[in-house]
């Protein structure tokens, strides 16, 4: 048992030593009488800008918690239980081979290490390379246009959040969130990722922190094999028998498939096949830009250049009543930068970027609206795919090929005008860019639905539709255009021993929620799975 105690609040300049002074004095203690102090969450409190603070809440373990707590009558302080996590059980079904992980992004690392501690030695299959020799790769794409297939922005050692902000904010309730920073944190991230409640690790400290978790697994015989793709599931009256990677077969009983949200082949594959699934609801649009000092003044006031305030974020909303759509801010990157994340010939995509910290001149979003089925012709299941391609080659054709993204200012944008130079805010885009009007690669009601959204989003945070703000065409990758079906047992509804997992198959949206998907996936293959022989 903690006692946890909500809504501590400290002043910029106080140090920590207030907080364990102000929760004494709420619990009536002395410093002598706590055994550990832990904190659970920090948040900023800028709801009046000219008295900003950190709100704290922690848990406290002293002697005799009971009695301390009886004498306290306040809403902010209760009992916390802490529920020791039941041990896995292996189950008791022959497992004939090594279980068997495609993809290494968050989903699939997560299920290979929860595998490998328990003794099933997976087998890890990833279609890009390891982190340091992709990272070569991505920057030589960003400087030439010379794109590799297979190892780019989406694919390759860590998934695509390899090269986006490591932003690890999630709304699931789920225990494993914890494990999940803990591991991070084992691994080289920093340690306030646990409490932060915005907290990012920044791709230049992903890298390490991933191969690190690698290493680990190996370590427990777990193979990871990078330049490996799956090229073809084969099953039999619903049972899953062999895999092909890179040509050749591989029996198989167990596969977790954590393909990330991009891998557009491996989703043809698995439609040709018959694997059920269908099409689901994302998010397209473009990313905007503006000087991160204006979005610190915004959030901060007077206070933005504080030492202890890192560079402010946003998350913003609109409904469209006209268009009945949402708008909304996406993978906000304070202090980043706009990057090429194309993964396929002729298709152009935009992503966000930042480092850990946080420190270049501009702050960028995605700025997108809500799409459904409806809005894709046809009735095939990889509707929503097709619909991201057609899109993303617009734009390819609309910069100009060598994958220049199309751009234009918020002031040309709003009166339907293309932009012929640049005002204070200069595009970071990694692949360079050409002034073009965006109208010319996204569908009208989208078109609609972001001026709406950018007026509505002016009146909350000032400058926000700025005439210099800069758009970047396009972000279509916001989350999976597919779900793939699968049971309460977190299997295909028709593949047995196939485990669609993570943000490919269309159940998580983060870091966190896909390596806890990966997670709970491989639990379900212990618990159904004797160790294989």
């Amino acid at each position: 048992m903690a006692i946890r105690i909500s809504n501590i609040s400290l002043e910029l300049d106080d140090d920590l030593d207030v907080l364990e002074n102000k929760v004494c004095k709420k619990l009536n203690i002395s410093k002598e009488n706590i055994n550990k102090l832990t904190i659970i969450k920090k948040s900023i409190d800028a709801r009046k800008k000219n008295n900003i603070k950190f709100n704290y809440c922690v848990d406290i373990f002293c002697d005799k918690e009971k009695k301390v707590l009886s004498k306290i009558h306040d809403k902010d302080v209760k009992f916390e239980e802490i529920k020791e996590v039941e041990p896995l059980k292996a189950g008791i079904q022959e497992l004939k081979t090594r279980p068997v992980v495609i993809g290494f992004g968050p989903a699939g690392i997560f299920a290979a290490l929860i595998l490998a501690r328990q003794g099933y030695k997976p087998v890890v299959y990833e279609r890009g390379e390891d982190v340091d020799t992709r990272t070569k790769t991505v920057e030589k794409f960003w400087n030439t246009g010379e794109l590799n297939l297979e190892s780019n922005v989406q694919f390759g050692e860590g998934g695509a959040g390899t090269f986006s902000d490591g932003k690890l904010t999630t709304r699931i309730k789920d225990h494993r969130c914890a494990f999940v920073l803990d591991e991070l944190i084992k691994a080289g991230a920093p340690a306030e990722i646990k409490y932060e409640s915005k907290a990012h690790v920044g791709t230049d400290l992903l890298k390490g922190v991933v191969k690190k978790i690698r290493e680990e697994i190996k370590s427990l015989g777990g193979e990871v094999n990078f330049n490996s793709k799956l090229d073809k599931i084969v099953y039999e009256d619903g049972n899953l028998k062999s895999i092909i990677v890179n040509g050749n077969e591989k029996l198989c009983t167990a596969l977790v498939l954590a393909i990330g949200h991009s891998s557009r082949d491996t989703y043809e594959m698995l439609f040709a096949e018959k694997v059920s699934m269908e099409a689901k609801a994302f998010a397209i649009g473009v990313r905007i830009e503006h000087p991160q000092e204006l979005i610190n003044i915004s959030q901060y006031g007077d206070n933005h250049k504080h030492p202890k305030l890192q560079a402010a974020d946003y998350r913003l909303t609109y409904q469209s009543e006209k268009l009945k759509r949402g708008v909304y801010s996406f993978c906000m990157c304070p202090g980043g930068a706009v990057v090429s994340a194309a993964s396929e010939e002729g298709r152009l995509v935009s992503n966000g970027m930042s480092y850990h910290a946080r420190d270049l001149e501009n702050a960028n979003s995605a700025l997108v609206v809500t799409v459904s089925p409806e809005d894709f012709e046809g009735d095939s299941a990889l509707r929503g795919m097709e619909f991201q391609r057609y899109y993303e080659g617009l734009a390819f054709k609309l910069g100009g090929g060598n994958y220049r993204a199309p751009v234009q200012l918020v002031g040309d944008f709003m009166k339907d005008r293309p932009s012929s130079k640049l005002g204070k805010v200069t595009p970071s885009y990694t692949g360079g860019y050409e002034f073009k009007e965006l109208k010319n690669c996204l569908p009208e009601y989208v078109i609609e639905a972001l001026k709406e959204g950018i007026m509505n989003f002016d009146n909350k945070i000032k400058g926000y539709g700025s005439e210099d703000a800069v758009l970047t065409g396009i972000e279509t990758r916001t989350s999976a255009p597919v779900r793939i079906h699968r049971d309460k047992n977190l299997e295909s509804e028709n593949v047995c021993g196939l485990y669609p997992a993570g943000e490919g198959a269309g159940f998580a949206g983060g870091i966190i929620s896909a390596a806890v998907d990966g997670i709970r996936v491989a639990e379900q293959i212990i618990e159904k799975f004797s160790l294989p022989k």
